[in-house]
């Protein structure tokens, strides 16, 4: 197949998605919703703040501005990534004419999807890794880190970043549970869907975790083990000398490994997934859509994704 009708077959592929909703497509003809219907999709700002991206589109949808597309108002948008580019324009559509309520110059944007929006705002991690890093660690790749950042709510840092080829007898199962507080409504896992048991206050969510098996005992490959000696870093870093920190930052990431985007991804998406999704728990439907997702495609093969205008008159 020819590098271009590769492309188009992405694109078309993606573009599927589209189609298999109807309330997505009474005002998301441009596939925004593609990717900004994830709970948990965030961005970290220079100032280490976060920019939530969820959009959730019923509520959207039900709200005086739910028969409009999104690109009414959000005009500069063409590419992705698109961070940077973040105009609002009010009168494309609605806000314009003598007999319209107009609106001043300075009026505050910032909150105005907040009642859309969902990600978790703290969760209980007493791993080592927490010590140091964020709850949202991802922000060096414009293009992903949103994406990355979602995993946060689904699975544990250990499942993507260990290198697993120094562990035997390997399995992946739910870790219950994690105390948990949301921005906007919860979502996730709230029980075990393997063992099926009792459901627990929503603000308790279950994350799919290692484990290996040593001495017939399951152990979990999450790193605990060196919390308090990465506490002890933390607070007396700024007094070692730069060899001494990169042995000790070398210590803590002794099992540790960065993946390629590409190799991320295909790692669970993939027919050759790492994860056994009917042992997890999820039901046929659901595994073809984590093994065959459709959103992989425009993460992996592109560094600058255009929208086609396949909408336009």
């Amino acid at each position: 197949m020819s590098k271009f009708s590769y492309s188009v077959a992405t694109i078309v592929s993606i573009f599927a998605i589209f189609f298999s909703g109807g309330l997505c497509l009474a005002f998301d003809e441009s596939g925004c919703l593609t990717c900004h219907q994830y709970p948990g999709l965030v961005s970290i700002n220079k100032d280490h703040t976060l920019t939530a991206l969820h959009i959730d589109a019923k509520r959207y949808a039900a709200s005086a501005h739910g028969r409009f597309q999104c690109i009414s108002c959000h005009t500069t948008i063409e590419k992705v990534p698109h961070t940077g580019n973040r105009y609002v324009d009010c009168s494309t559509v609605c806000h314009q004419g003598k007999d319209a309520k107009r609106l001043p110059s300075d009026y505050p944007l910032s909150d105005f999807h907040k009642t859309e929006q969902s990600f978790i705002s703290r969760l209980e991690d007493k791993t080592s890794c927490r010590v140091c890093h964020r709850l949202y660690p991802h922000q060096a790749n414009n293009l992903v880190r949103g994406f990355l950042n979602m995993h946060i709510g689904f699975v544990t840092c250990e499942v993507c970043h260990l290198k697993k080829k120094k562990f035997n007898g390997m399995t992946y199962q739910w870790h219950d549970s994690e105390n948990a507080r949301f921005s906007g409504e919860p979502f996730g896992t709230f029980f075990n869907p393997a063992s099926r048991k009792t459901k627990k206050p929503m603000n308790f969510i279950s994350r799919i975790a290692i484990y290996a098996t040593k001495d017939g005992k399951r152990q979990s490959l999450a790193n605990t083990r060196d919390t308090a000696a990465a506490s002890t870093f933390e607070r007396k870093q700024l007094a070692m000398t730069d060899k001494e920190k990169t042995e000790r930052l070398r210590f803590f990431h002794r099992d540790i490994e960065k993946k390629e985007i590409s190799v991320a991804c295909d790692q669970c998406h993939s027919t050759h997934s790492i994860l056994d999704y009917a042992k997890l728990g999820f039901d046929p439907k659901k595994a073809s859509q984590l093994k065959n997702l459709y959103l992989k495609g425009l993460v992996t093969k592109y560094k600058t994704f255009y929208f086609p205008q396949l909408f336009n008159n």
